[in-house]
C-alpha cells in the first residue's frame, strides 16, 4: 500500500531580503490533521516562511511540498488550485469594515468559489454559530463588535470553504487572557471537528501550548528546536527556556548585545 506523505513539507528552505537572511535552511514536515505552532520572536522569519508555503513568497532555495507535490514556482493556475486547499486567520483579524459579518465570513465562497450569494450566506450564518455567534450577528458590521467577536468572525471565514489546512497568524493578539483561551479553545474544536492540518505562528506560550501538538522554535533563520508540545518545558535548549518563560537574560538576549 502506498505510503500517504505528509500534509507539508518544507525542505532547506532558504529566503532572503538584500543581505538579510531570514530562512536559512527550514526543513519541517507536518502531518495530516497534526497542528504545529511555530514560536518565535519578532523578526525571526515566521510569517515569511507561511508566505513561501502560500507562495506570497519565493524562496531563493529549497522545496515546499503540500500533499506530496511540489509548489515553488508553480504556474498561476495551478497555484490557485492548491490556494483552494487553504484557510487563514490573519492577525488582527483583517475583516473588511465596509462588509457586514456575514459577508466577510462568505468572502472565499462568493470571491473565490462564485457561489450564490444565498448559498454562501446560509453556510456563513452556519460558521458563526460554530463559533458561537448569534445570527443577529452576521448582520452587522465589524466595527459594531468587541475584540473577542472580531476574532471569533475572523476564525468563522478562516474555516468557511472547509480547508484542508488552516494558518493561524497570531491567534489571540490584542486579546485579554481569558478571551484568548476562548478562541484558542475554538481553534482546537475547529481544527479537530474539521479534520485540518494547522500551522501557527505565535509569540503567546498559553496559546501555542493549548493548540499545539508539536512545538518548533523559529530563531536566526533556523527551526532550533522541533517535539511534542508537552515536552517544551524539558527542552534542554537554553534558547528555547529563555523565549517560553520570557526570562530577560540568557542567550538570545546576550547576542542581541553583542
Amino acid at each position: 500500500m502506498t505510503a500517504v506523505p505528509p500534509k507539508i513539507v518544507l525542505k532547506d528552505v532558504h529566503k532572503s531580503f538584500g543581505p538579510k537572511v531570514v530562512l536559512d535552511g527550514i526543513d519541517l514536515s507536518i502531518a495530516r490533521g497534526e497542528s504545529v505552532v511555530v514560536i518565535g520572536g519578532s523578526g525571526t522569519g515566521k510569517s515569511v516562511m507561511l508566505k513561501c508555503i502560500l507562495g506570497l513568497l519565493r524562496p531563493e532555495r529549497g522545496s515546499i511540498r503540500i500533499d506530496g507535490e511540489e509548489v515553488v514556482g508553480i504556474p498561476a493556475r495551478e497555484r490557485e488550485q492548491v490556494m483552494r486547499k487553504f484557510g487563514m486567520l490573519f492577525q488582527g483579524g483583517a475583516l473588511f469594515d465596509s462588509l457586514k459579518v456575514w459577508e466577510n465570513v462568505a468572502f472565499g465562497l462568493i470571491q473565490g468559489q462564485r457561489m450564490a450569494r444565498a448559498k454562501a450566506r446560509d453556510i456563513a450564518f452556519e460558521k458563526l454559530a460554530q463559533v458561537g455567534l448569534s445570527a443577529a450577528s452576521g448582520t452587522l458590521f465589524p466595527s459594531e463588535l468587541s475584540g473577542g467577536m472580531q476574532k471569533r468572525v475572523a476564525l468563522a471565514r478562516a474555516i468557511a470553504t472547509s480547508p484542508e489546512i488552516i494558518f493561524f497568524d497570531e491567534p489571540t493578539t490584542g486579546l485579554d487572557p481569558i478571551m484568548a483561551d476562548v478562541i484558542n479553545s475554538l481553534i482546537v474544536k475547529c481544527v479537530k471537528d474539521m479534520g485540518a492540518t494547522a500551522l501557527s505562528i505565535t509569540h503567546d506560550m498559553a496559546s501555542a501550548r493549548k493548540i499545539a501538538d508539536r512545538i518548533a522554535m523559529l530563531y536566526k533563520g533556523q527551526l532550533i528546536w522541533v517535539g511534542p508540545a508537552q515536552g517544551i518545558e524539558t527542552s534542554g535548549n537554553p534558547f528555547v527556556d529563555q523565549f517560553i518563560h520570557g526570562r530577560e537574560k540568557g542567550p538570545i538576549q546576550m547576542e542581541l548585545r553583542a
